[in-house]
């Protein structure tokens, strides 16, 4: 009894530092409950959703994060637009 306290204690404590960060509550719950300390130590460690760098779908307008290949709302299939024009790596 002692011990499902114990995960669910970890769970949420996983879950609010995901929620806080941005990430979802429900995820880092089951994170958090299967891996008790581990599960915690990885929300702390995790990025902020956050502060990830976004951009304006051409099609609808919507905020989709620079990382995503397809808009969630649309479905337009994105472009990598660099500033330099290349594919980000160096000039061979």
């Amino acid at each position: 009894m002692e011990f499902l306290a114990i995960l669910l204690c970890c769970g949420l404590s996983a879950a609010v530092i995901g929620k806080l960060k941005g990430s979802s509550f429900v995820i880092w719950f089951l994170i958090g409950f299967s891996l008790p300390l581990l599960g915690t130590l990885a929300a702390v460690l995790w990025r902020f959703e956050r502060d990830q760098p976004h951009r304006r779908c051409g099609e609808c307008g919507a905020l989709v994060p620079l990382h995503d290949q397809v808009c969630m709302r649309c479905g337009l299939d994105l472009d990598l637009d660099l500033p330099d024009g290349g594919l980000g790596g160096d000039p061979a």
